[in-house]
């Protein structure tokens, strides 16, 4: 059971709930923005939120990760290993040049290909496939059984993560797009940051253009 959660960074970001319907235990996904707005969505569903994961640690991403943490007993917070630097450093997670600088401690490093199971029913479960490119930590969240992931700034609906900013690499987007996005099943959907859901195969011709491949006849 997904729930996308619009919050304000000043621009509009996707925070996501990702709930087991069975034990109402779950994820959340890049808490950016409006805690408060947060919290309402997981008291009124009744949700208990065992882990946060985050995409990648841009500040539309992270910001309301400490008033979150403070609300709900301290959840773990996951973030790729490239991703630490983003956290402890205003200049990565461009909250700096954003004029409201803040950084985030005690996150847990992971590795792609980590996977994220509920302790009340560990067939519930996310893995990590890591996709540098928009920046060097930036990761989909993965449900093989759900046949959903979480994209991040990776993959939008009818676009890709923007590359200019500290760490983006044009020709490492592409390689992740050809390597691990397109090698996904044609009909996963996509929860991106940003932006309405999607659909691999809606996305194909896109995606093989930025990653320097044919278009299919």
């Amino acid at each position: 059971m997904i729930t996308r959660i619009e919050v304000s960074t000043p621009d509009i970001e996707n925070t996501y709930l990702d709930i087991d319907p069975e034990t109402k235990h779950g994820f959340l996904i890049d808490p950016g923005a409006a805690p408060d707005q947060i919290a309402d969505a997981i008291r009124s569903g009744g949700f208990t939120i065992e882990k946060i994961l985050l995409t990648h640690g841009h500040f539309d991403h992270i910001g309301a990760i400490d008033a979150i943490r403070e609300a709900f007993g301290h959840p773990p917070v996951y973030i790729h290993e490239a991703g630490l630097r983003y956290l402890s450093s205003t200049f990565f997670n461009l909250s700096g040049p954003m004029g409201r600088p803040f950084t985030v401690e005690g996150a847990i490093p992971f590795q792609d290909g980590a996977v994220f199971s509920l302790q009340s029913n560990p067939a519930f479960s996310l893995r990590a496939i890591h996709v540098p490119g928009h920046s060097e930590d930036s990761t989909l969240l993965y449900s093989e059984s759900g046949g959903y992931a979480f994209s991040g700034d990776t993959v939008f609906q009818g676009a890709v993560g923007a590359t200019h900013f500290p760490g983006g690499d044009d020709e490492k987007l592409a390689s992740s797009i050809r390597d691990r996005v397109l090698t996904l099943p044609p009909d996963t959907k996509f929860y991106p940051g940003h932006g309405e859901p999607t659909v691999l195969s809606r996305e194909i011709p896109l995606l093989r253009r930025v990653a320097g491949l044919r278009e299919i006849p």
